[in-house]
């Protein structure tokens, strides 16, 4: 290498450009920005203009915090020319057959490629299935710029770990994966984020294992829930609370405290999908992480039958029943719609004759009305419900009391507490019958 870029991050020589806005890159560019020139790359104009005014839709970022931060923001290619450190960190979805969609990917890589110069190196943030960087990312780098990786140009991979509406583990509080395209790079890269991340980095020693390590997170997550939702399903049949076997089982040391629910978002609900698709192209078979996403994927329909079984012992007719869905993201105290399985409910309820009405105080009318062709109504305008669905558990649903959700009922109703928020004899003494998962 003609410039030792240790050396620039020593010096704060270094000139970031982080592309993508989102829930990892936003956090990340603004404690990048604390210590380097940073700018912030986003195609979206609505986002780069609510960020100028101190506004962040998801959430991860207070208007005080934004307000202080020095960073550029920009839609515009010429802005980032002069960086010498790239961070990309797009989203890596799946389609609607659930194959990993590599396009965010291979178009951030495009653009960067188009002004890649001399010692310049690009990393990368977004889940992927090992070897994506290097046999995926890396073309796209080299056909666009005509440099030749590891002697032009490097590489590094540092996974995000950001877990949305998480307020107490962020960036700065979890430990963070590093590596490096060679030793010098990967070093590098531990040390540029060793700068920001006070709790530590974890130097991998290459950038298919980090790659890995990341994928596998949520890859255990989901299987374990999948357990869990199968358990459920079982004890459902035996007429036993899973709640309260599961409270029961947590009281030995080793046992893990997963429970029931809806498995959506944009990792846990996708990630597995993109080691799968890597085990099946080299000619494995992975039948338990499968398993896992079959199940985690049906419990929408699954919910939604036993809201019927449900309506149907307390006498409602599922045909022209008024339904009240709370919540309709994909997980609590959190505006990210990415990937929600909520619909799912929603979908097989219509199915059997149901009206739908949808509330949530954390998503945005318009992107619910945009993305899944929903209304939303505020919560007052919740009343006079056959049956109330609880899908998500947003902390303000937490604090209402039995009087509060008497009053979205008719006389009598069927109160689905997907997440078992409320005890079994929470609705005592009303003609409230409520069932959780």
């Amino acid at each position: 290498m003609k410039n030792n870029p240790k050396s620039q991050i020593q010096n704060r020589d270094a000139s970031i450009a982080v592309i993508g806005l989102g829930y990892v890159g936003l956090p990340l560019a603004i404690e990048l920005s604390k210590k380097y020139p940073t700018v912030g790359f986003d195609l979206n104009e609505e986002r780069i203009k609510q960020l100028k005014e101190d506004i962040d839709k998801t959430l991860e970022v207070d208007e005080k915090e934004l307000n202080k931060t020095n960073i550029t923001y920009t839609t515009e290619v010429k802005d980032i020319v002069d960086c010498n450190t790239y961070i990309i960190t797009v989203p890596t979805p799946v389609d609607k057959y659930n194959n990993p969609d590599m396009e965010p990917l291979a178009s951030a890589s495009t653009t960067v490629g188009k002004i890649l110069k001399t010692d310049d190196v690009v990393i990368y943030e977004s889940t992927v299935y090992p070897g994506a960087t290097e046999e995926f990312c890396v073309p796209i780098l080299e056909k666009e710029s005509g440099l030749t990786y590891n002697t032009d140009f490097f590489c590094g991979y540092s996974p995000e770990r950001i877990n949305p509406g998480d307020k107490e583990h962020s960036l700065k509080t979890i430990t963070k994966i590093t590596s490096g395209s060679n030793k010098e790079i990967a070093d590098f890269v531990d040390q540029l984020y060793s700068s920001i991340v006070p709790v530590g980095t974890y130097k991998a020693s290459s950038i298919a294992v980090a790659e890995a390590a990341k994928v596998i997170e949520n890859v255990q997550r989901d299987v374990n829930i999948a357990l869990i939702n199968e358990l459920s399903m079982i004890f459902n049949k035996l007429g036993l609370d899973t709640n309260e076997v599961l409270e029961a089982a947590g009281t030995k040391w080793n046992f893990l405290p997963f429970r029931p629910g809806l498995v959506g978002g944009h990792c846990i609900g996708v990630d597995p999908y993109y080691l799968t698709h890597k085990a099946q192209e080299v000619g494995f078979h992975p039948e338990m992480v499968l398993a896992g996403r079959r199940i985690n994927d049906t419990m929408g329909k699954y919910i939604a039958d036993n809201t019927i079984v449900e309506m149907t012992k307390a006498g409602i007719n599922p045909v022209g029943a008024k339904i009240a869905i709370l919540g309709i993201t994909f997980k609590e105290n959190c505006p990210d719609l990415r990937n929600t399985k909520v619909p799912d409910i929603i979908d097989h309820l219509k199915s059997y004759g149901c009206k739908i009405t949808v509330s949530d105080p954390f998503a945005d009318m318009n992107e619910a009305k945009k993305h899944l062709n929903i209304d939303l109504l505020d919560l007052d305008q919740i009343a006079r419900s056959d049956v109330v669905i609880l899908t998500v558990a947003h902390d303000d649903y937490k604090e209402f009391n039995k009087e509060q959700w008497q009053n979205m009922f008719n006389s009598n109703g069927v109160f689905i507490d997907v997440k078992s928020i409320f005890n079994n004899d929470f609705f005592t003494g009303t003609n409230i019958n409520h069932w959780r998962l």
